[in-house]
């Protein structure tokens, strides 16, 4: 071979080494970065609620009767002591012509009870008569000696028993007259029943507030105590949610709460108890939990809410810990530092230094499902990598593909 040739093949194997090294040479990692930055930040409790009355007030019949239909629906308004229904005496006879027969047959014999009565009352008047003047004589007779006194206290005794006999026929009267007047009544309850159920009880509403649900809207015969209607002050509407024992422990009262995901703007609201006692709930895994009831004030103007109503679901951020002008970072770009590290133990983020990741530990605050609030090791306006992946290390060249905005 010439030299030339010699000159081209060494060009050409140069070249080709030249494309074998540029192609297996490590090339950058591409990465996502957040910034670290000074803000708000906030950790707090998440979980379903569910809203509910503080008071709720059922209106029940307060005697057995014929309830007629109530007119009212499902959120009108009432003002307290407003008539909400009313109760008629229920009337078991048929209206038939036997009945009203019995009636007049029953009315004329207690009539005819009162004239007999009325003629005792007589009789016994004139028997006390007799004995007042058999006593009297007796008594003048016994004063001038012809009268023994065991005769005189006969006479005495003949007297006391026939006023003793005209008080029973006077009482038995006015039983006979009470026995007219009830006959009386039960004659025209037959006759004309109309007239006398247009009397009855109106059943008034304890409190002001709106009519949640109608029990018994049609016209029936009900019991004592039977359920009419449930009446409730949508002002005092409230939340409740069911929290894990672990997580109600930091939901002090008094905590603020930012409810959402009710189909309008996040209201605020507050903590106002947490129940003593927990009870036992199934998860959806099959899994028992224990809970407590978390009790929860709107404490938003109520114009805020006025679409909100009772049974609503909505979803309650319990904010348990709240810092501002802390530096904060994405959540995703913690993580544990690797087990045989030298740097030790605890958290660690990649923070960008120049086109290198470095490992650097950070000492954590409090972190939530967005943020992490940085004590120390970290400085403002640092940029960390966030979700690094399995060949990010330190020292490794990385490329910044987008930044993460700030939240």
């Amino acid at each position: 071979m010439t030299r030339k040739h010699w000159i081209y093949a060494f060009i050409g194997i140069a070249v080709l080494l030249a494309i074998f090294a540029w192609a297996f040479a490590p090339r950058p990692v591409e990465v996502e970065t957040g910034t670290a930055q000074l803000g708000r930040f906030e950790a707090g409790v998440e979980e379903d609620g569910k809203t509910r009355l503080r008071d709720n007030y059922v209106v029940s019949a307060p005697l057995a009767g014929l309830l007629t239909r109530i007119t009212l629906k499902e959120g009108d308004r009432v003002e307290a002591g407003a008539n909400v229904a009313m109760i008629r005496p229920a009337y078991a006879p048929l209206q038939d012509e036997r009945t009203l027969r019995e009636q007049q047959a029953r009315l004329a014999m207690t009539r005819a009870q009162v004239d007999r009565v009325n003629a005792r009352v007589e009789a016994a008047q004139v028997a006390l008569r007799r004995a007042r003047n058999d006593l009297a004589r007796s008594e003048t007779l016994a004063g001038q000696g012809f009268v023994a006194a065991s005769r005189l206290e006969s006479e005495r005794l003949a007297a006391l028993a026939a006023q003793k006999e005209l008080d029973a026929a006077i009482a038995e009267r006015a039983i006979a007259g009470h026995e007219v007047e009830q006959a009386r009544a039960a004659l025209m309850a037959v006759r004309n029943p109309t007239s006398v159920s247009e009397r009855g009880l109106a059943v008034r509403a304890p409190v002001a507030g709106r009519v949640l649900r109608v029990v018994q809207a049609s016209e029936a015969v009900v019991p004592f105590g039977t359920p009419l209607l449930e009446l409730g002050d949508l002002s005092t509407l409230e939340v409740v949610a069911e929290l894990l024992t672990a997580d109600a422990l930091q939901a002090q009262p008094g905590s603020p709460v930012v409810i959402t995901r009710w189909g309008g703007a996040p209201l605020a609201g507050r903590v106002r108890r947490v129940e003593p006692a927990a009870f036992t709930k199934i998860s959806a895994l099959g899994v028992e939990e224990q809970r407590v009831r978390v009790l929860i004030d709107i404490a938003s103007p109520p114009d805020a809410w006025r679409a909100l109503g009772v049974g609503y679901r909505v979803n309650v951020r319990i904010v348990t810990l709240a810092r501002d002008r802390v530096l904060t970072i994405p959540v995703s770009a913690v993580f544990p530092i690797p087990q045989g590290n030298q740097q030790g133990r605890g958290m660690a983020v990649y923070v960008v230094d120049g086109d290198r990741a470095r490992l650097t530990p950070v000492e954590l605050g409090a972190r939530n499902d967005a943020q992490a609030w940085v004590r120390s090791g970290l400085a403002e306006g640092a940029r960390v990598i966030i979700y690094p992946d399995a060949q990010v290390a330190d020292g490794v060249r990385v490329k910044v593909r987008s930044t993460a905005p700030a939240r």
